[in-house]
């Protein structure tokens, strides 16, 4: 009977040996497997922005590993790992006699730690009979060959980087990082005694489910490592007494960093990997080659960023919902609910599990326990996802983009106020660009030879051959004339208008298409009011070209991609811009702009956030208020804020409020006055513009406003009579008299239109 099983044994090994329940990896397969492992996404001053991953792994080599991790493994998993080839017979029957009968929880498992990694690298598989016997039976073979393949050290690496720690926790560097904060080289004894225990049982020995749990089994662990002499029992004992300490919170706070950002670039870079070949012939894969990806964010100016979207967007939204208290800003307009429904994950999930619309709408109407975002904390309510939806309408949201105008780097990368309920990116979302577009007008005016002092009238103009356009001022202030210089820092829709219509719409769109615009631009005169929908990153990445002599750069956020060993597959070097201007309209261009900080509609810049730098920019304001925008410039960065709701018909309801120099540029001034106060970075390339040449300063040496003159006052008939009587003595001094009046007159009625022009200056557009 015992050779008959024998027998069967033996039989039942080779059936396997060869395949018939599958075919068990050759050595050499063996010997090139690598586990899945994350990619990794760095900012330019080293900070990990992210992870994209299937499993969250990161493989280390055997020596960043500490050794009382290692020594932890071998006598908790497989005390005969070095004496063994593989395959632990004694270790079968311990675990037959001890774990079985005995119920002895610190005996240890049946399979040897080779097993164990075995089991990882192939997952076990699902047979109708023998489930049990087919998969251990695999498992001994490749054990045997991974042996062979592997050093000692090699499989405890290797063994290491692919165990699960619990949910996607893979590997210990990671396990590491998640729960003590720290690399897998710098674990302490009682950390890693935490880490190794969780191996039994994740979800029952999780420290931050189970903490007691969790320190019973580590103490197991570390009593374990007194057994086979690697700690001592006093040094255990005192380990034993020390309470279970996680440190989190650094790990937390960096993997929120740029969530825009880091969503945009995982769009990039699966569709770049998809495209580029292994030595293999296969396409690279974002989530499973452990690839490290450099971008050239930096950590403190996208945290200064995102601070001043918090502080200033929360201060925003009460201003707008005391505005609207009471009140709702779409009305009965039934399409911005109707539209936030369809969009939301909710309604599709629903949709794609065969809900009707009607099915739908009941569910949505259903109250329901909720947690609600707000800007003074979370809010627990019970309500309706419908009302939840129209709670989230409301809110106003914003995008911020700052780069450098010579190199083209992205510094920092703000797509919304709340990733998790907002996902749409507001740097890549497309709105009306309103005044911000203007100043390509105005550079295609100087491209054209139109002189930065020529005047033009504000004079409300209809333009029959264009459907009676009439272009009308924010203000509906008219009269006088103005400089290019004055006329940009009032936003003059009124010469905005005469300006493309001199220049041409054709020529104003190719200079927009060569400063690095490309969405769609309409071919009507009414584009140099900003008609255009454009997105945030190409209106600042044209605005580089005023601030870098002329030359316009491509926004770059990649610098490097590597591969696991090492191995540069992509490398961005800084690149000279595309040369769209003359480098004296740029400067031009920088100076009128600097006119609308220091005279125009960005003035609070100054006296608000007391920035003392050069700065020069350009505020917008679509119609109705719906997007606020302002773009500006510092020495060394061009940055852009937009603001607005997710649906245009949600705005201020006032052009005092909902303007850009009230929504948009607040960010803005906070965001600078931030790095201005700690530039740790070294963004900021010192507080002035270089110095414009004499002859730039006297092409702009003129008056920006000059008002109309006063109607000349008629002489009466009475004076002219007695002016031609010879006989009428002190006729001179009378003449002299009356002329001395009309002189005070006139220059009080141009005082009276100064001191207009100076409260017309001090709204803004």
């Amino acid at each position: 009977m015992g050779i008959l099983f024998g027998t069967f044994c033996v039989g039942f090994v080779i059936v396997v040996w060869m395949g018939f329940f599958g075919e068990i990896p050759s050595r050499k397969e063996l010997q090139n497997k690598r586990n899945d492992t994350a990619s990794e996404l760095y900012s330019a001053d080293s900070v990990l922005l992210g992870r994209y991953f299937i499993y969250d792994r990161t493989n280390v080599p055997y020596k960043q590993i500490s050794p009382v991790a290692l020594k932890a493994l071998v006598a908790t998993e497989d005390a005969r790992f070095y004496l063994h080839e593989g395959i632990d017979l004694r270790s079968l029957g311990r675990v037959a006699v001890k774990t079985v009968l005995m119920q002895n929880e610190s005996s240890g498992g049946g399979s040897t730690i080779t097993q164990q990694l075995a089991k990882n690298l192939y997952p076990r598989r699902d047979y109708r009979y023998l489930e049990m016997p087919i998969n251990k039976t695999r498992e001994m073979i490749m054990a045997r060959r991974l042996e062979l393949v592997y050093s000692k050290e090699e499989i405890l690496e290797l063994y290491l980087n692919t165990v699960s720690f619990g949910g996607n926790i893979f590997g210990i560097e990671r396990a590491a990082h998640y729960f003590f904060n720290r690399s897998a080289r710098t674990l302490k004894a009682e950390q890693a005694a935490v880490l190794i225990g969780m191996l039994k049982a994740t979800t029952s020995y999780n420290p931050l489910a189970n903490p007691e749990r969790s320190k019973r089994r580590r103490n197991i662990v570390l009593n374990q490592m007194v057994k086979y002499k690697y700690l001592t029992p006093k040094v255990a004992d005192s380990l034993k007494n020390l309470p279970l300490r996680l440190e989190r919170e650094k790990k937390i706070q960096n993997q929120n960093i740029a969530p825009y950002f880091r969503e945009q670039l995982r769009i990039e870079l699966a569709e770049w990997c998809a495209n580029q070949t292994k030595s293999n012939g296969e396409p690279y894969n974002l989530y499973t080659d452990g690839l490290k990806i450099y971008t050239t964010i930096d950590s403190r100016v996208q945290q200064a960023a995102e601070k001043a979207v918090r502080a200033r967007m929360a201060r925003l939204q009460k201003q707008f919902d005391d505005h609207w208290r009471g009140r709702v800003p779409w009305g009965k307009d039934k399409t911005v609910l109707d539209n936030a429904l369809r969009v939301s994950a909710r309604y599709k999930r629903l949709k794609n599990q065969g809900f009707s619309d009607e099915e739908i709408q009941q569910v949505f109407k259903k109250p329901v326990s909720m947690t609600l975002f707000s800007w003074n904390g979370p809010i627990k309510r019970t309500m309706s996802p419908m009302d939840s939806l129209a709670y989230y309408q409301r809110f106003l949201n914003t995008g911020l983009v700052s780069m450098d105008p010579e190199s083209g780097f992205v510094k920092a990368w703000v797509g919304g106020i709340n990733h998790n309920l907002f996902k749409y990116d507001h740097v890549r979302s497309r709105r009306q660009v309103g005044s911000t577009f203007k100043p390509i007008v105005y550079a295609a005016a100087l491209q054209r030879g139109i002189e930065p002092c020529t005047y033009f009238q504000n004079v409300l103009t209809t333009y029959n051959e264009y459907e009676d356009w009439q272009p009308h001022n924010a203000t509906n202030n008219y009269g006088g004339k103005y400089s290019m210089k004055g006329a940009l820092s009032n936003s003059l829709n009124t010469i905005s208008a005469q300006l493309i219509l001199k220049v041409g719409v054709d020529p104003t769109i190719r200079l927009a298409r060569n400063m690095g615009i490309q969405s769609d631009l309409p071919r009507v005169p009414s584009l140099a009011l900003g008609t255009a929908n454009i997105s945030l990153l190409e209106i600042v990445s044209a605005y580089t070209a005023f601030a870098n002599q002329g030359r316009r750069t491509e926004p770059v956020y990649v610098t490097q991609i590597v591969d696991r060993t090492g191995k540069i597959l992509r490398q961005n070097r800084p690149k000279r811009g595309k040369k769209v201007l003359l480098a004296e309209n740029a400067a031009i261009m920088l100076e009128m702009m600097k006119a609308v900080v220091e005279e125009g509609s960005a003035r609070r810049l100054q006296s608000e956030f007391g920035l003392k730098l050069d700065m020069a920019g350009k505020t917008g304001t679509t119609q109705n208020q719906s997007d606020g925008w302002f773009i500006g410039i510092v020495p060394g960065l061009v940055t852009g804020v937009w603001v607005g709701a997710e649906s245009p018909l949600v705005r201020f309801r006032s052009l005092d409020l909902g303007q850009g120099s009230n929504t948009a540029l607040p960010v803005w001034g906070d965001f600078i006055s931030r790095i201005v106060k700690n530039d740790r970075a070294s963004v900021i390339k010192g507080t002035k513009f270089e110095e414009i040449t004499p002859e730039i300063q006297e092409m702009l040496s003129c008056a920006s406003y000059i008002p109309d003159p006063p109607p000349q006052e008629e002489e009466s008939f009475f004076d002219r009579v007695l002016e031609s009587l010879p006989f009428n003595l002190g006729n001179e001094e009378r003449r002299q008299e009356r002329q001395e009046t009309r002189k005070d007159r006139r220059e009080e009625r141009n005082n009276r239109l100064r001191n207009l022009f100076k409260r017309k200056r001090n709204r803004d557009e």
